[in-house]
């Protein structure tokens, strides 16, 4: 190794150090937190496996923002994850060009340093103008898919799902012949949430197509926790929506839904596709492990799943 070559870990850790205290400069440094915990993100699994990472309702330009996107730059140096979905309420009150500076490219600059592509949806507090921003990569579409290996994603726009969107993506996921189909948009159809819940309406749009050419996996934002939705006719369902805000105490205890909840910090997902398994892992913005497992789409039209997610 050349003396002027370091591991990556090591880069990640230094462009996090500095950026905390950038941020710091910026008045927005952690106040009443001791030194970083120990990191519990876990390594990927296979060599050649497709890594991502899943943020939710992130774009206020927040303290809690910030540090959300530090611990996800310190999880980059031990799982380095290709891409970022963003699954809407990008960003928060005004979308002047500074407030993109301060909402989303500097909390996440020690990710976009290293050229890591992100992947949004619309939320319902994002202008739909978001689509013409190019480092969200939607390319002027409301919705639109993209392939990465066996795995094919479909980004949704959940706030106005019109006939124009629902013959675009029966279209799609019919012509589709990845292993994976993998949908991820703003709006849960199914939630636990005391203050939003199930989008039901939604649901009984999309879940027929999801359903019917085998959807595997859909995340959503929208309610300001994280929650782990028991396999709902075959699919796999997450809400993925504190990255940025949180609702802490919000989902009902003793639902009928959730597998696995957590709203008493922000949080993010990481997630490995690895031939026929899919690992997911949920970590805290202390770096905190607080869901993980694993499953197969073997069943993703209805039947039972091999494998099983774990706590």
């Amino acid at each position: 190794m050349s003396p002027h070559t370091l591991p990556l870990g090591r880069v990640i850790a230094t462009l996090a150090a500095a950026f905390v205290l950038t941020t710091a400069a910026a008045g927005v440094e952690p106040q009443g937190r001791a030194a970083a915990p120990a990191d519990q993100t876990q390594a990927p699994r296979g060599a050649d496996s497709i890594r991502f990472a899943v943020l939710g309702d992130v774009g206020t330009g927040g303290r809690s923002q910030y540090e959300v996107g530090t611990q996800v730059a310190r999880s980059l140096g031990t799982f380095p994850f290709e891409f970022v979905l963003l699954l809407g309420d990008n960003i928060y009150g005004s979308e002047r060009p500074q407030d993109f500076a301060k909402k989303f490219e500097k909390p996440y600059e020690a990710i976009l340093s290293r050229k890591i592509p992100f992947y949004a949806a619309l939320g319902n507090h994002d202008d739909p103008n978001q689509r013409y921003y190019k480092p969200f990569n939607m390319n002027g579409e409301r919705f639109y898919t993209f392939r990465k290996k066996d795995a094919q994603f479909f980004a949704l726009d959940s706030n106005y799902m019109d006939k124009v969107q629902q013959d675009w993506l029966a279209k799609e996921l019919s012509a589709s012949n990845a292993k994976w189909k993998i949908a991820f948009f703003h709006h849960p159809l199914y939630s636990s949430g005391a203050t939003h819940g199930s989008e039901v309406d939604l649901r009984d749009v999309v879940e027929p197509l999801f359903i019917k050419h085998g959807v595997g996996v859909v995340f959503a934002g929208h309610e300001h926790f994280y929650e782990r939705v028991k396999p709902q006719r075959g699919i796999h369902y997450f809400t993925s929506g504190s990255a940025g805000k949180l609702r802490e105490g919000n989902i009902r205890v003793g639902g009928p839904l959730t597998a696995k909840g957590f709203d008493t910090d922000f949080s993010y997902m990481l997630i490995e596709i690895d031939g026929q398994q899919m690992h997911f892992q949920t970590l805290s913005r202390a770096g905190k492990m607080v869901d993980s497992g694993s499953f197969s789409p073997d069943a993703v039209s209805g039947g039972s799943r091999s494998g099983g997610a774990r706590r």
